[in-house]
């Protein structure tokens, strides 16, 4: 599931559980706040990757941490690869400059600078300049690639995307 979500200021999502789910944050603007029952409690802001692994059971809240101005933020959920695991947390800050015309790997299973998601799947962001072009490396043979456009236009597989028509699925690898 990928939710392209904006929240007023002040609003959110009360206390709900989730189970053997890999749930991925990514704020694009304002401030996002996260507590579980584990009792953590954190602000998600822009630039930051968060990825929440439900496992056996978490409950937890998102909500806007300001009273003034909208959140807008990405959500993704993925099923794991291992069920039942003890529910853990994870967020990191990334460079915005690091992915200027290049492809900057947030979430993975396998890249201790990215957050850690149980599951074969990589996650990564980029911004590009008009007519830069790029190849991306498929990480497993047999994967398949998921571009979601939100600013501007791109040509991924052959096939034109821009925010009115933001994605493409599936390209796979042989």
């Amino acid at each position: 599931m990928l939710n392209d979500d904006t929240v007023k200021g002040g609003y959110g999502f009360s206390k709900h559980p989730h189970d053997n789910m890999e749930i991925i944050s990514i704020p694009l603007s304002g401030d996002l706040e996260h507590k579980d029952s584990t009792g953590r409690n954190a602000i998600i802001r822009q630039n930051d990757v968060q990825i929440m692994s439900a496992g056996s059971g978490i409950a937890h809240s998102e909500m806007n941490a300001n009273k003034d101005k909208e959140v807008k933020f990405l959500q993704v959920w993925v099923f794991p690869k291992e069920h039942n695991i003890t529910p853990r947390y994870e967020q990191k800050t990334f460079d915005p400059q690091t992915r200027h015309n290049s492809i900057q790997t947030v979430v993975a299973p396998d890249d201790s600078s990215a957050v850690w998601i149980n599951q074969d799947a990589w996650f990564s962001l980029a911004s590009f300049d008009k007519d830069f072009t790029t190849s991306y490396t498929f990480k497993k043979p047999g994967g398949g690639l998921y571009v979601f456009v939100l600013e501007g236009s791109v040509t991924a597989g052959g096939q034109a995307l821009s925010k009115e028509m933001p994605w493409v699925y599936p390209m796979q690898t042989k």
